[in-house]
């Protein structure tokens, strides 16, 4: 019984951790580009398995755009100083970001600074 669970394991381990490694893939994003965004945060998602930033700016022809900023987990967050009320709706950040390879308007954070230039948290 016992060799029978050993060996259940010695499958399912690697299963699981080949579901993780996949799930923090960055493949999604562009690496070699950075975008800067500033804009107006509408929500703040303090969730599993990341957070978000759901913030509005405006593009070069004076058109809102909604993007939607990818984070780390709460938990690897809240070891840099994030709080689930860190950005409220109207606080208007800079967010440097890797964007998505899609071209649509969103990315994963690098880091985020107020309107004074201070960097809120450390890096993610």
């Amino acid at each position: 019984m016992r060799f029978a669970l050993a060996v259940a394991a010695a499958f399912l381990i690697p299963l699981g951790a080949s579901q993780v490694a996949a799930h923090h893939s960055m493949s999604m994003f562009d690496t070699t580009r950075e975008v800067r965004v500033t804009g107006t945060v509408t929500q703040f998602q303090w969730s599993n398995p990341h957070a978000y930033i759901q913030m509005v700016s405006t593009d070069a022809q004076g058109n809102e755009v909604e993007w939607s900023m990818e984070m780390g987990s709460p938990m690897y967050l809240y070891a840099r100083g994030w709080r689930p009320r860190t950005l409220r709706p109207g606080t208007v950040v800079t967010v440097r970001a890797y964007p998505l390879r899609n071209g649509r308007p969103g990315g994963v954070v690098l880091d985020v600074t107020d309107e004074d230039g201070n960097t809120i948290g450390t890096n993610q």
